[in-house]
């Protein structure tokens, strides 16, 4: 039998190259297994051998330290995973994670723009004339007509651009291949960049190939930091009362969707999320848009 490091290693390559989680995640769950296993040593029980008990303890000593809850469910979804490896491939015969439950937390509802606020965003490229126009115009009206994560954005090769710019094949969350689809202010915005695109790797006479769709303007591709910090240039431009961030426009695409009626499981494969549970929370969104026009209209309210 390995030691009880190998075993998180094991658990940690398994995820990479089975599971295909981001490196993010990888990171993430490295730094709960690592407490969790500094915790046991404390206690002199190796991880693979901790029981219920030990975890709430451990469970206690995080809430102690002034974790957030949030904090701590994630560690207890780190825990959950490495115990339901253990459990899979027989080094242990119980779960003790089966008992615990999650810390509550508050409900709160994601950061997006209206409808009018991601017009006007989307217009600034052209209006602030700073960087690149026709990358931050592509790419913003990319990321929201898509409804794309940071990382999908990142990762979208010209290659994968079909039907003129109206849809691309994607790998998303997971390792999970999914079709996204442009709205046609994004499929011209794309066919206006492209041809800007090729004529600076040209000039730039790169050895290699750039395949990423969008690049900086070294003629590399756009780094995720780089998106973050160009949607950042536009978030300050824009006077909006509220922090524009690449998520928001990922919560605007799903927002607008369940409001103009579209049904949530189609907006569940749009996003490519695995659970229903975690669309679902864009209805709320739209309850309180109808709690405010409601509060608003109401003679009574």
């Amino acid at each position: 039998m390995a030691d009880n490091v190998d075993y998180i290693e094991n658990y940690l390559d398994y995820l990479r190259s089975v599971r295909r989680v981001s490196d993010k995640t990888l990171i993430a769950y490295r730094a709960d297994l690592e407490d969790f296993a500094n915790f046991c040593a404390n206690r002199g029980i190796a991880p693979v051998a901790a029981e219920a008990e030990d975890l709430r303890l451990f469970v206690g000593d995080m809430s102690f330290e002034q974790r957030s809850a949030v904090s701590v469910n994630r560690a207890l979804s780190s825990l959950r995973g490495f115990f339901r490896y253990l459990l899979r491939f027989g080094a242990r015969i119980d779960n003790p994670t089966e008992t615990l439950k999650n810390l509550k937390t508050k409900s709160r509802l994601p950061a997006f723009l209206w409808e009018k606020e991601m017009a006007d965003f989307a217009e600034l490229p052209e209006k602030e004339g700073v960087l690149w126009p026709l990358r931050d115009k592509a790419l913003i009206m990319a990321m929201y007509s898509a409804g794309l994560r940071i990382s999908e954005l990142r990762s979208l090769e010209l290659g994968s651009l079909e039907a003129g710019c109206a849809r691309a094949r994607i790998l998303g969350k997971g390792g999970k291949e999914r079709y996204v689809f442009f709205s046609d202010e994004g499929r011209e915005a794309l066919k206006a960049y492209i041809p800007a695109r090729a004529a600076l790797i040209k000039k730039g006479k790169k050895e290699k190939p750039v395949g990423a769709l969008f690049i900086n303007r070294r003629g590399g591709a756009l780094s995720v930091q780089g998106i973050r910090w160009i949607i950042g240039v536009y978030s300050e431009r824009s006077n909006l009362p509220k922090n524009v961030h690449p998520h928001a426009l990922r919560h605007s695409f799903a927002t607008h969707l369940v409001n103009s009626g579209c049904d949530i499981r189609i907006v569940q494969e749009l996003l490519g999320h695995t659970s229903l549970s975690t669309t679902q929370r864009y209805t709320h969104v739209n309850m309180e848009k109808l709690k405010a026009v409601y509060h608003k209209a109401h003679p009574h309210s």
